[in-house]
This record gives structure tokens, C-alpha cells and sequence, in this order.
């Protein structure tokens, strides 16, 4: 039998946003130590090298935005748009295992949080007409 627990779906997309956010916090400032590699590696994927520059900057600051609860919803999308071509056109071809089964995994926890929303834990800076932001 499961406890009541007080917003305990509150509590658990907390966790769900620490894991997500951290993660892309610390991947986003990888490509930013690094852009001349990461622009190669894009380059020779096809995708435009000024790319990584939006890439790096999605997903450090949508890192942060989402681990704060902070227009969770907004930056998870983009979060879930960077998993989908990374699965697409660097590990499906690698398959699940070893390959494209932890991107699968980042990119439902940020479509959780597009969906769901931050819930009660998050920084509040806005509250436009009341809606969660």
C-alpha cells in the first residue's frame, strides 16, 4: 500500500529535474570548453558548425532553467529537440544498448517535465495571470 504523501509528485519531478538538469548543465559546459571539437564532430555529422553554439547554449542554460524549475516547460522542449537528433543521427545506428538507450532516457525525463510542468519545488520568478510558468 502506498503511503499519502504529501506532493509526493511534486517531490518526485524535483528529483526528475535535479537528474536532468545537472546532466545537461555539466554536458552544455563540456561543449563550451571544447566548441573547436564539438564544431568538427558536428561538421562531419552535417550539421552546421554555428550550431554548436546554439547546442551549448540550450543546453547549459536550459540545464539550469530546468533544474530550478524556471520555465521548465519552455527549455525542456528544447532539451527533448537536442535528445531526438542526437539519437537520430549519432547513436540509433550504434542500437539500444551502447548506443542510444541513455539519450532515450534524457529525452523522456524532459518530456515528463514538458508535460507536467516544474511542479510545486521550483524557483518562482513570474507568475503571468497565475499560470505555472
Amino acid at each position: 500500500m502506498l503511503l499519502k504523501i504529501p506532493y509526493y509528485q511534486d517531490a518526485g519531478l524535483l528529483l526528475v529535474r535535479i537528474g536532468l538538469g545537472a546532466v545537461f548543465i555539466i554536458h552544455g559546459w563540456q561543449k563550451w570548453q571544447n566548441l573547436d571539437g564539438v564544431t568538427n564532430f558536428f561538421t562531419g555529422l552535417g550539421i552546421a558548425g554555428w550550431m554548436v553554439y546554439l547546442v551549448a547554449a540550450t543546453e547549459l542554460v536550459g540545464g539550469v532553467a530546468v533544474l530550478f524549475g524556471w520555465l521548465a516547460r519552455f527549455f525542456s522542449l528544447g532539451l527533448v529537440v537536442i535528445m531526438v537528433v542526437a539519437i537520430i543521427s549519432v547513436n540509433f545506428k550504434k542500437g539500444f544498448v551502447g548506443g542510444y538507450e541513455f539519450d532515450l532516457v534524457l529525452l523522456l525525463m524532459a518530456l515528463a517535465i514538458a508535460l507536467a510542468g516544474s511542479g510545486r519545488y521550483r524557483l518562482k520568478i513570474a507568475n503571468w495571470n497565475n499560470h505555472q510558468i
